[in-house]
């Protein structure tokens, strides 16, 4: 097998260009609302017009003189020693993110091709700031991967080694506020063939003062795919999974509560994206993307 996978994207007349999987190379053997009645009405009515009706207490509080900052992660090109290729489109979704997450009121900044450890002291270096005056902070991986793992530019890092830096207990002025990673990379070397529908396409019918928080708190991590499956990326549009979070968060991403824009951005890959390719092995594919999240209450930007 080449060194990554190909098939061409059905979404988009004309695109010719085919897409990539973010993983290692010569895969080929492994194939209430709260209140009185009488604001009921109301409160559908704003609903109606896309304004929020949440109850502050499970809201995080966006009430800071900055949104946050975005660190963007782009590997592209590897040493010959890790047997990977170029990651060709991860500078369109680059592009796209930044642009998002700055309309977001993001501080964003782009870091190409990392190695691993550029990729710990700079998040180590990040997490050491003083983000007192932020609501947040957001990282966005673009890499290949495995389960659990992250490469850079010189080789494989575990994830982990890169958002421990910002527990409660090593990042204090992010104590209680959220913090989003993004990870577009492979995660397996399994393939989804998906599965037809019976009856064809489905239908769209702040902690309080001297109390405790879990160190893992406030974490929400959204991967581009399930555990153990390849992640599809297209040279000239970029990943489906970034395509998808990119084209919500332009629409939505200022009216919807988080869970719901990623929701959106999984059913948009599970329907819109599917793979077609002279090789059986990879054609007819799908994808879905997954969330964890640890987060403790609900995030509008």
């Amino acid at each position: 097998m080449a060194d990554e996978s190909k098939s061409s994207v059905q979404q988009g007349a004309g695109d010719l260009e085919d897409d990539l999987v973010d993983a290692r190379p010569d895969r080929s053997s492994f194939i209430s609302v709260f209140g009185k009645k009488k604001n009921a009405e109301k409160s559908n009515q704003s609903l109606h017009n896309h304004k929020r009706v949440v109850v502050p207490k499970f809201q995080y509080s966006m009430d800071y003189k900055k949104v946050g900052k975005c660190i963007i992660i782009n590997n592209k090109q590897f040493e010959a020693k890790t047997g990977m290729g170029t990651r060709n489109g991860t500078d369109k979704d680059a592009e796209g993110l930044k642009k998002c997450f700055n309309s977001l009121g993001f501080d964003v900044t782009v870091h190409n091709n990392r190695s691993c450890s550029d990729m710990q002291n700079l998040l180590k270096q990040v997490s050491q700031e003083d983000h007192t005056d932020s609501a947040c902070f957001a990282c966005v991986l673009l890499s290949h991967g495995d389960e659990d793992l992250i490469y850079g530019t010189d080789g494989v890092t575990p994830i982990r080694d890169l958002t421990v830096y910002f527990r409660g207990d090593k990042c204090r002025s992010l104590l209680g506020k959220p913090k989003l990673f993004f990870i577009q990379a492979c995660r397996g070397t399994e393939l989804d063939d998906g599965i037809q529908t019976d009856s064809g396409p489905i239908n769209d019918t702040n902690a309080n003062p001297g109390c405790k928080i879990p160190v893992e708190a406030d974490f929400l991590f959204a991967y581009s795919t399930v555990p153990g499956y390849y992640s599809w990326r297209n040279p000239g549009r970029g990943s489906w999974f970034v395509q998808a979070l990119c084209s919500v968060l332009n629409e939505d991403g200022k009216n919807l509560e988080i869970m719901q824009i990623l929701t959106r951005v999984n059913y948009r890959v599970a329907m819109d994206f599917e793979s077609q390719s002279d090789n059986p092995d990879f054609n007819e594919k799908k994808q879905i993307p997954c969330m964890v999240s640890m987060l403790t209450k609900e995030l509008y930007f």
